[in-house]
């Protein structure tokens, strides 16, 4: 039903550049200042993508993204919320 999508994180040298990039995959975001770009690709393109982007002359470098392999459920981690009078006392400085 849906595909699996994977982010791509280009490093670049110009911005006048960034069309080339924008036909590798959906643009979701490029810095201006720091001279990046986050592209979307199918999970399945991915290496080729990677490669076709590492050949261009004005890309410094290219990361995979990390997230579909972070877990995102934080069920585990909720602790339970104390009520008013539950709250331990401070003890009183003199």
């Amino acid at each position: 039903m849906f595909t699996k999508r994977q982010g791509l994180i280009i490093w670049f040298r110009h911005m006048k550049n960034l069309r080339k990039l924008k036909r590798l995959g959906h643009l979701i975001y490029a810095s201006k200042k720091k001279k990046y770009a986050l592209i979307y690709v199918n999970q399945d393109e991915l290496e080729d993508v990677k490669k076709i982007a590492e050949n261009y002359n004005f890309v410094k470098s290219v990361e995979i993204s990390h997230r579909p392999e972070v877990e995102m459920e934080f069920e585990q981690l909720k602790k339970p919320i104390k009520k008013q009078g539950e709250l331990e006392s401070f003890p009183k400085s003199s």
